[in-house]
């Protein structure tokens, strides 16, 4: 049975999420991803939520990307959605370990993309060194050819990651830095809720 304060949490987020994408908000589903490699180097970049249910945070990626590396090394992850747009700044942060999606799950959402981005998918060797963008645009322009005329399957090096919390804070911005924080998390396989001070 789902703990009843992770779907408290995630309902929340859910909301924080349609409230900045009625107020505009450009691209309300980006995140920064925190990861770390082997030797424990931090790294973080943009991407964007694809899911979000009571099982985590659901992103993709190619799983030969530098990311993917040090997912598979570290198995841990934090992330953290920010929206300006609402009240007077709102944040979303999240850590636990990351999981890859089933392969369903991810031919499910390759196949909801559009065609250029799947093309993209088979044509960049994310991470690795390009020479020129000229050998992009071949690399391109081959997966154009070899998949003309019919569907494009997903890259078997390419699918989602979720990230299962133990952690989720809601933090609400307010006058003075006096900020609202909100944390929920799990020990011993409970969630509990408290707040921060700010």
């Amino acid at each position: 049975m789902t703990d009843a304060l992770l779907v408290e949490a995630v309902a929340a987020v859910r909301e924080l999420i349609d409230a900045a994408r009625v107020a505009g908000d450009p691209e309300p589903t980006a995140m920064t991803l925190a990861t770390s490699d082997a030797r424990e180097r931090l790294s973080a970049r943009i991407v964007l939520l694809k899911e979000l249910d009571e099982r985590g945070f659901t992103f993709y990626t190619n799983y030969e990307s530098a990311k993917a590396s040090q997912l598979g090394e570290q198995q841990q992850a934090a992330l953290c959605l920010h929206w300006k747009t609402l009240r007077d700044g709102v944040q979303v942060r999240a850590e636990g370990v990351v999981e890859k999606t089933s392969v369903a799950e991810s031919d499910a959402y390759f196949a909801t993309r559009v065609r250029a981005s799947q093309i993209g998918a088979w044509a960049s060797l994310q991470s690795q060194t390009l020479p020129d963008r000229a050998a992009l645009d071949a690399r391109i322009a081959q997966y154009e050819r070899e998949f003309a005329g019919r569907s494009v399957p997903r890259p078997p090096h390419w699918g989602g990651f979720r990230l299962v919390p133990d952690m989720i804070e809601l933090w609400y911005g307010q006058r003075a830095r006096l900020h609202d924080r909100i944390r929920y998390e799990q020990v011993d396989g409970r969630w509990s809720k408290r707040l921060l001070y700010p």
